[in-house]
């Protein structure tokens, strides 16, 4: 299985949350699409959210998400646990419990099925931890391997977390580090070495529960979880048309090594994606080249973006760390809308 296994990649033009069409090309497909009203549906494909809400009773409501994408790792179970903690985290990100699970499956037919055995094998292990079941999917023959989940989770209608509520001067807390797109660009041309790699597996495997369980005791006013638009196009959906977000360049949390990849120039298309959406709405020219490519960085199964009071901010990011993520850091605040949505202090 091993020689097939090494396969993965090699079967993949992109790989993780770096395979996501554009935000803006997403935008004009929708509006072709007619405006669906229910007044049980909270949230719906017209918010930009990280997924829908719909309202069941006075008391609860479902948080519905779907997310695959083809392997960024050759390690099968490895890329089974990512796809699934990715797929898992938009419920985490706005402030529910995931409940149930269906796995979505692309396969080639060429590849040995014992790969694809230890996908779905990594994907339940992250479903159990995640306190969720599994209850079935679907698969399809294809030319390149993708895996994912539709999740289904509950919420409290009244804590449901929007991604683009924050409420003005409120600290922005990051729980995992930047860089790794970066790390698995260097990865496919064979330049990442064993510690690079192995900690943005570690970041991409770490489930956001426990960081989502966290924040349940603070005043959150918006989160979502960074993914394929990075930690600056995710950051522009969160400012929305009400604030603009000063960033901490100095604080980001960052994989080392990614900074040395980026000034080697290893980098992805769909940073340059994020780039060419984000340029217009901040100016990052006086900002090291290394931390522009990490704000534009698209992160597969990345951490959550917190806004939470000020005062609150220390004592969210030293419970956050005490319960696993160690990177979690205070990197920015909400402040009031300027020319620009991202400014850097």
């Amino acid at each position: 299985m091993s020689q097939n296994a090494d396969l993965l990649l090699s079967n993949c033009v992109s790989g993780g949350c770096g395979a996501k069409i554009e935000s803006d090309g997403l935008a004009c497909l929708l509006t072709g699409i007619p405006a669906m009203r229910d007044e049980r549906l909270l949230v719906g494909y017209d918010a930009a959210d990280d997924a829908a809400v719909y309202r069941l009773d006075d008391t609860y409501s479902l948080i519905f998400t779907v997310d695959f994408f083809p392997p960024m790792v050759n390690a099968p179970k490895t890329f089974g646990r990512i796809a699934a903690a990715n797929a898992l985290s938009d419920v985490w990100a706005m402030g529910g419990r995931p409940t149930l699970a269906l796995n979505l499956v692309c396969f080639p037919e060429t590849l040995d099925k014992r790969i694809l055995a230890a996908i779905l094998a990594g994907g339940a292990e992250k479903i159990t931890e995640a306190g969720a079941v599994l209850g079935g999917g679907h698969s399809i023959y294809d030319r390149e391997p993708k895996y994912g989940l539709a999740v289904t989770g509950i919420v409290e209608t009244l804590k449901v977390i929007r991604n683009n509520t924050p409420a003005q001067g409120h600290k922005l807390i990051l729980t995992k580090p930047l860089g790794v797109g970066i790390v698995m660009a260097a990865l496919r041309v064979s330049m990442a070495d064993e510690d690079a790699v192995n900690r943005a597996v570690a970041s991409m495997e770490r489930l956001n529960r426990y960081a989502c369980e966290c924040m349940a005791d603070f005043h959150v006013s918006a989160c979502t979880d960074i993914t394929g638009f990075g930690l600056a196009v995710h950051a522009l959906e969160m400012a929305a048309d009400s604030a603009t977000i000063l960033l901490y360049p100095d604080a980001l949390p960052v994989i080392p090594a990614a900074v040395d990849y980026a000034n080697e120039y290893l980098l992805t298309a769909a940073g340059q994606r994020n780039r060419n959406r984000a340029e217009k709405y901040t100016d990052v020219s006086a900002l090291p080249f290394a931390i522009q490519e990490l704000l534009f960085d698209p992160q597969t199964s990345g951490g959550l973006l917190i806004a939470v009071p000020p005062e609150e901010a220390e004592a969210l990011v030293g419970r956050i760390r005490e319960a696993g993520d160690t990177s979690a850091a205070i990197i920015g605040e909400l402040a009031p809308k300027s020319e620009k949505i991202i400014v850097f202090k």
